[in-house]
Protein backbone atom coordinates (compact mmCIF):
# COMPACT_ATOMS: atom_id res chain seq x y z
CA UNK A 1 0.00 0.00 0.00
CA UNK A 2 1.84 3.57 -1.09
CA UNK A 3 1.60 6.13 1.71
CA UNK A 4 2.57 9.54 0.96
CA UNK A 5 4.26 11.06 4.64
CA UNK A 6 5.21 14.44 5.31
CA UNK A 7 8.34 13.41 8.20
CA UNK A 8 11.01 15.95 8.77
CA UNK A 9 14.11 14.57 6.72
CA UNK A 10 15.99 14.72 9.46
CA UNK A 11 14.60 12.45 11.80
CA UNK A 12 14.15 10.16 8.86
CA UNK A 13 18.24 9.90 8.50
CA UNK A 14 18.82 9.79 11.99
CA UNK A 15 16.70 6.90 12.23
CA UNK A 16 18.59 5.14 8.98
CA UNK A 17 21.81 5.73 10.71
CA UNK A 18 21.22 4.82 14.41
CA UNK A 19 18.92 1.66 13.16
CA UNK A 20 21.88 0.99 10.42
CA UNK A 21 18.63 1.00 8.00
CA UNK A 22 19.29 0.68 4.45
CA UNK A 23 16.35 2.81 3.25
CA UNK A 24 13.46 5.21 4.46
CA UNK A 25 10.65 2.39 4.48
CA UNK A 26 13.09 0.35 6.41
CA UNK A 27 13.57 3.11 9.30
CA UNK A 28 9.76 3.84 9.21
CA UNK A 29 8.76 0.22 9.19
CA UNK A 30 11.54 -0.44 11.97
CA UNK A 31 10.14 2.34 14.28
CA UNK A 32 6.06 1.43 13.82
CA UNK A 33 6.88 -2.23 14.93
CA UNK A 34 9.12 -0.59 18.15
CA UNK A 35 5.79 1.26 18.48
CA UNK A 36 3.82 -1.52 18.09
CA UNK A 37 5.35 -3.80 20.30
CA UNK A 38 5.74 -1.03 22.97
CA UNK A 39 2.48 -0.51 23.19
CA UNK A 40 1.75 -4.32 23.79
CA UNK A 41 4.13 -4.23 26.74
CA UNK A 42 2.15 -1.33 27.86
CA UNK A 43 -1.07 -3.18 27.90
CA UNK A 44 0.59 -5.64 30.24
CA UNK A 45 0.63 -3.39 33.08
CA UNK A 46 -3.14 -2.60 33.19
CA UNK A 47 -2.88 -6.06 34.65
CA UNK A 48 -0.71 -5.39 37.89
CA UNK A 49 -2.81 -5.76 41.07
CA UNK A 50 -5.38 -7.90 39.93
CA UNK A 51 -3.65 -11.31 39.72
CA UNK A 52 -2.92 -13.23 42.34
CA UNK A 53 0.52 -13.97 43.68
CA UNK A 54 1.36 -17.13 45.48
CA UNK A 55 5.14 -16.70 46.91
CA UNK A 56 5.18 -20.67 47.50
CA UNK A 57 4.43 -21.62 44.40
CA UNK A 58 6.87 -23.69 42.23
CA UNK A 59 6.89 -23.20 39.15
CA UNK A 60 9.83 -26.03 38.31
CA UNK A 61 8.00 -28.21 39.71
CA UNK A 62 5.24 -27.78 37.57
CA UNK A 63 7.46 -28.06 34.38
CA UNK A 64 8.91 -31.38 35.86
CA UNK A 65 5.28 -32.95 35.29
CA UNK A 66 5.41 -32.13 31.85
Amino acid sequence: MATNLDIDDRIIVEAQVLGKHKSKKDAVTAALLEYIQHRRQQEVLTFAGKVEFHPDFDHKKLRRKR
